[in-house]
């Protein structure tokens, strides 16, 4: 059973950081692309930030040149750099692989930036 865990969500003022991870098992991570989703309240989910097997990055256009996503196989863990954070970055982030056509959800992680 693939099971992902994320963390590193929080309160943190506008113009800082902060890093959410990813913890996946029951998978072999290597072999997938990884997604950041978030939710804000009342909008859609939407994507952030994906890497392929291969190390490939896109970003979504309101991230770009803030936020870093990266993988560390060893550890089956994704990683989402965020830097310069804005009060609409505030969402439930969610971590998320495409297995074979299912799609595997994480449980969600708070990220609010507020002074």
């Amino acid at each position: 059973q693939v099971q992902l865990v994320e963390s590193g969500g929080g309160l943190v003022q506008p113009g800082g950081s902060l890093t959410l991870s990813c913890v996946a098992s029951g998978i072999i991570f290597s072999s997938f692309t990884w997604t950041w989703y978030r939710q804000a309240p009342g909008k859609g989910r939407e994507l952030v930030a994906r890497i392929t097997a291969t190390s490939t990055t896109d970003y979504a256009n309101s991230v770009k040149g803030r936020f870093t996503i990266s993988r560390d196989n060893a550890k089956s863990t994704v990683f989402l750099q965020m830097n310069n954070l804005k009060p609409e970055d505030t969402a439930v982030y969610y971590c998320n692989c495409n297995v074979f056509g299912k799609l595997i959800w994480g449980q969600g992680i708070q990220v609010t930036v507020s002074s």
